[in-house]
């Protein structure tokens, strides 16, 4: 086990959170987390329950003059989007994550940090553990799959909690209690991999985007940021009609809720064009670095010569493969009418990859209302198939519909007040949480997100604020203190 993380206070949270770094958690991959959250709640003889799906609590009895206040969950996901720069070399199903210390911040060493929602747990391990922090009965929820589709969630065992008030810790921004969130659904398209053979007296390259921020695709989407695969796409499209390029691969991307960073594509062209395909690509260079000359000072356009490749994609399929993407929604669809800065609708071309038979690419949409989820959902299966492609939708998750006269939230004003001298902002957000489907498989619980600032979280760039980690932890210490006395 590292011990980087131990000085840093609330020393608990931090010695669980880098406990919890030395166990890889993929989503959909979580059993080695899982089986060490486990075997801790085993040692210290806590009860423990699991439902058919994995996902599980960890429940702790009230603490003395505690037992006549609501119960309380608290909850968050035990995966991460597993995330990393090109150069870094990392197994996320078997390495550790490499946390460091950089000023008043904590990040990791060229991955995603995974304090999403990394952090959450071990606040409510701490909780569990401590010997004398005030709370009521009070169990840890932990899910299974949050980042690929909430499918933990979608499938929580109805009997599974016992809490009447849960606490989400999953939220980014400090100072701010979150009531509503976005429901979401992913989009994918398949286009079936029609082959020709290299043309003879062709060179290759590695045409690839970089250097871009990507970003939370419910978080940052609104940004005016870098799509990495639109950029390549765009690039690719206008090469082809002036040069003779051939597709052979395509991949950039790792996760639906992610804005792409980077992109890469394999290509052909005669060895005749090299110089006029070099010029066009400088051209682009210039423009892509002009367009995003404030927002992606970053931004790199590479090509590495390389080995011609077995195959690659016939031109029609390279015209409705590149048409498709060309057409393909991406960004804010609509902002909300009512409250003002919030993403009503958006949409996020995520991910690109060639597999043998197929040229794969995943959407995902967010939107506070069904409807406009479904239209936006309807655009972007439009774009798939005039390019020919088969599209599935994914199953979905509900929006979290605010609650403005919420319980929890009223209590949780309160002792922020009395803490800080100031008010809290009260907000409904654009990314998705597990509330609106836990609220679905528990009418009536009360239920309230916040958690410390999270920065570029779904990048490598992710970090956590120290300092704001502190005064979340110690203000959800005396919210569990204030709990209302059952009625």
């Amino acid at each position: 086990m590292g011990n980087v993380l131990s000085n840093l206070q609330p020393k608990a949270v931090w010695e669980f959170f880098e406990q919890i770094c030395q166990y890889p958690r993929p989503s959909k991959k979580e059993d080695k987390i899982a089986n060490f959250l486990l075997n801790w709640a085993k040692e210290r003889n806590f009860e423990v329950q699991k439902d058919s799906f994995g996902n599980f609590v960890i429940r702790k009895p009230a603490t003395p003059g505690m037992e006549n206040r609501k119960p309380v969950a608290i909850q968050g996901h035990i995966d991460m989007v597993c995330e990393k720069n090109a150069d870094t070399v990392h197994d996320f199903e078997n390495d550790p994550i490499q946390p460091y210390i950089d000023g008043d911040w904590v990040k990791a060493k060229g991955t995603t940090l995974g304090a999403d929602n990394g952090i959450g747990i071990a606040m409510g391990m701490a909780i569990l553990d401590s010997k004398d922090i005030p709370h009521p009965p009070i169990e840890l929820l932990c899910t299974l799959d949050e980042e690929t589709g909430l499918t933990g969630a979608i499938n929580l065992s109805r009997d599974l909690l016992k809490a009447e008030i849960l606490i989400n810790l999953d939220s980014e921004e400090e100072g701010a209690f979150t009531i509503g969130c976005a429901g979401g659904m992913n989009t994918s398209g398949s286009f079936a991999y029609e082959s020709d053979a290299v043309p003879s007296d062709s060179i290759a390259f590695t045409l690839a985007i970089k250097g871009l921020q990507g970003g939370h695709s419910g978080i940052e989407i609104h940004d005016g940021r870098a799509n990495a695969i639109k950029l390549l796409n765009r690039l690719l499209f206008n090469l082809s009609n002036k040069v003779d390029i051939r597709i052979s691969s395509l991949r950039a991307g790792n996760a639906h809720n992610a804005i792409p960073r980077e992109a890469f594509a394999l290509i052909t062209l005669p060895k005749s064009q090299e110089a006029e395909y070099n010029q066009l690509l400088a051209e682009y260079d210039k423009i892509f670095k002009t367009e995003y000359l404030s927002k992606e000072p970053g931004i790199t356009l590479l090509n590495e010569s390389t080995e011609l490749p077995e195959r690659v994609i016939t031109k029609n399929m390279q015209t409705r493969l590149l048409k498709s993407l060309y057409a393909m929604p991406h960004g804010v669809y609509r902002m909300s009418p009512d409250i003002k800065g919030l993403v009503q609708t958006s949409t996020n071309l995520a991910v690109v990859k060639t597999n043998e038979n197929e040229i794969f690419v995943l959407t995902s949409q967010r939107s506070s209302l069904e409807s406009e989820k479904q239209d936006i959902a309807t655009m972007v299966r439009s774009a798939f198939e005039l390019g020919g492609a088969t599209v599935k939708h994914g199953e979905g998750y509900p929006a979290w519909p605010p609650n403005v006269n919420s319980p929890i939230l009223q209590t949780a004003i309160e002792v922020y007040k009395s803490m800080y001298n100031k008010e809290p902002k009260v907000e409904a957000i654009h990314a998705g949480l597990e509330c609106g489907l836990i609220g679905e498989k528990y009418p009536g619980m009360d239920m309230l997100s916040f958690g410390p600032n999270l920065k570029e979280v779904h990048t490598p760039g992710e970090k956590i604020q120290i300092s704001s980690t502190e005064r979340v932890f110690n203000l959800l210490i005396n919210i569990l203190k204030n709990i209302p006395v059952k009625s």
